[in-house]
């Protein structure tokens, strides 16, 4: 793509300028046997490595803007070919996501890693829909932190042998919505990355994690409030116990089970 018109003519003008203000100071050295030490002198030195470096700038914001319209194009063209039912890492699809997958650590309520290394997959439906979700969020100033995403359906069995609660760990008889690849767990983090209070912690087991639960400060009802509002616009559902657990609506006729294990590098 080439520069837009007045990109070419703040070009232009700044080249113009320069060239004047270098040529003033080659008449003046020319003038006199004596070094170009006078403060004129030294003021139109001073201007002309203030324009050159704010060209310099100015052609830098170009760039930057050039890569990034040429990535949201390329993001754009991946999406319309992704096929819904593929499971997709949603970090190739938008830079800006943040991990915070805990069933790769130690920190989550097993008190042991069942992931082989911290990737967050989920179906092509589920991604496109999340990006938009974020990209909703971003406007009121957050974005989406994800805990946990597609989980493989043998991490399902290991989760079940560890705590073989219903209320809290699906049975792998069944499955979770979590093995098909069509549930995430997330929160909200400002964009400067800075934590969002929601009240509990992830995986916290009482019910002050519960959507109804309102014994909570304004902001972080508030929080949950934003949260789940754009969630839900964008076609995820709640359950009852876990402010962080969303299930996308589509998943019982589209997604199935699946036993897919990332990669690590």
């Amino acid at each position: 793509m080439g520069f837009k018109n007045e990109d070419m003519k703040s070009g232009v003008l700044v080249y113009t300028v320069l060239c004047g203000i270098l040529s003033a100071v080659l008449l003046c050295s020319c003038q006199s046997n004596a070094p170009v030490t006078s403060n004129s002198s030294k003021l139109l030195l001073e201007k002309s490595r203030k324009i050159k470096a704010l060209g310099e700038a100015s052609s830098t914001r170009r760039a930057r803007r050039q890569d990034s319209l040429s990535e949201r194009i390329k993001q754009q063209e991946y999406l319309t070919r992704l096929s819904d039912t593929s499971l997709v890492n949603i970090k190739q699809l938008a830079s800006g996501i943040v991990l915070d997958l805990k069933y790769a650590t130690v920190d989550n309520f097993l008190k042991t890693a069942v992931y082989p290394c911290a990737k967050c997959y989920v179906r092509g439906a589920v991604a496109k829909a999340l990006l938009k979700v974020n990209e909703e969020l971003a406007r009121v100033g957050y974005t989406l932190q994800f805990y946990d995403c597609y989980r493989p359906h043998d991490v399902q069995k290991k989760m079940w042998k560890i705590v073989s609660d219903p209320g809290y760990v699906a049975d792998p008889k069944g499955g979770s919505v979590h093995n098909k690849g069509a549930a995430v767990d997330v929160t909200l983090v400002r964009l400067n990355g800075a934590a969002v209070d929601m009240g509990t912690p992830f995986d916290y087991f009482g019910k002050k994690a519960h959507h109804s639960y309102r014994k909570l400060s304004k902001d972080v009802l508030n929080h949950r409030k934003i949260l789940r509002k754009v969630m839900e616009k964008y076609g995820f559902g709640t359950i009852r116990k876990e402010w962080w657990h969303y299930n996308f609506k589509k998943t019982r006729k589209q997604f199935k089970m699946s036993n897919f294990v990332w990669e690590c590098e």
